[in-house]
């Protein structure tokens, strides 16, 4: 099946501390796995796992990979210095004295900066598993997405390498009647400037310069290279590179006809084939 290397998936989970975490992939074409990887949340020594999982389930493309931590009404971020408050508020009844409202010298204490403490964002296993379920759902979404657009591309290249054998029928047709149509223009020139020529002669020069007009190869290394196309992008998940290099194989022999036609029409059927072939050219970059 060809996959597409453009996508998107996400994946969503709540931690122990009610905070919202949203994991979310992107990708486009790329060489290679080139990852982007933004996160405050996730440990350092998780990070290198987690890239090698991405390497390993997406292959490659421009991958941006992010974990974003949303804090909820419930999300607890504070903790009380139980030690600091006690000692503030026993010297803070020492200079009131005995008449001291208790409840309001406690809540004067609670509201100083040193009391309250910002918990450590350190990661549970519990947590961590939640957040590997959420990884592990935006992978599969991200895979989706790009067999989705994986068939939308197969449809569109197998369809434009079908034309280009279509124009290629064509130009085999219009062969059949190029050759004695070349030979009978340089009889009529030669008989126009009124040369005196050897008949034998003059044939043997007509089919030396024929054979340099001579396509037959081009029409028979094209189709090959266009049923190997066909047969490679069904039958390998990775076709991506492969089908860049038979492309370009393609382009080589759809030039050689174009330059050895030496006929208005199959030219104009070698500009059919080349629009064709920028346009597959342009959807294999994005071919898994």
């Amino acid at each position: 099946m060809v996959k597409s290397m453009t996508g998107y998936g996400k994946g969503e989970c709540t931690l122990s501390d009610h905070s919202k975490i949203t994991v979310e992939i992107k990708s486009l074409n790329g060489k290679n796995a080139d990852i982007n990887f933004k996160s405050q949340i996730i440990p350092k020594d998780k990070e290198l796992e987690i890239r090698k999982l991405l390497a390993e389930k997406l292959v490659r493309g421009s991958i941006e990979f992010s974990v974003n931590q949303e804090m909820t009404s419930g999300t607890v971020r504070k903790q009380i210095n139980e030690t600091l408050a006690k000692s503030l508020l026993n010297q803070a009844k020492k200079i009131a004295g005995a008449k001291a409202d208790e409840s309001a010298l406690l809540a004067a204490v609670l509201k100083m900066p040193e009391v309250l403490e910002s918990k450590e964002n350190k990661l549970s296993g519990a947590d961590m598993a939640k957040i590997d379920k959420a990884i592990d759902t935006a992978i599969k979404k991200i895979n989706t997405y790009r067999e989705t657009e994986g068939k939308a591309l197969y449809k569109d290249v197998t369809k434009r390498v079908a034309n280009i054998l279509k124009c290629l029928e064509q130009v085999k047709k219009e062969d059949v009647k190029r050759v004695p149509a070349i030979k009978e223009r340089l009889r009529q020139k030669v008989e126009k400037n009124g040369i005196a020529v050897d008949n034998n002669r003059l044939e043997q020069e007509i089919v030396f310069y024929v054979e340099k007009l001579d396509i037959n190869e081009e029409k028979v290394r094209l189709a090959q290279h266009c049923k190997y196309f066909m047969e490679t992008i069904d039958s390998d998940p990775l076709a991506g590179k492969k089908i860049g290099f038979i492309v370009q194989e393609m382009g080589r022999e759809i030039n050689t006809l174009g330059s050895k036609a030496n006929d208005a029409v199959i030219q104009s059927l070698v500009v059919k084939m080349k629009d064709e072939l920028e346009k597959i050219r342009e959807q294999s970059l994005n071919i898994l």
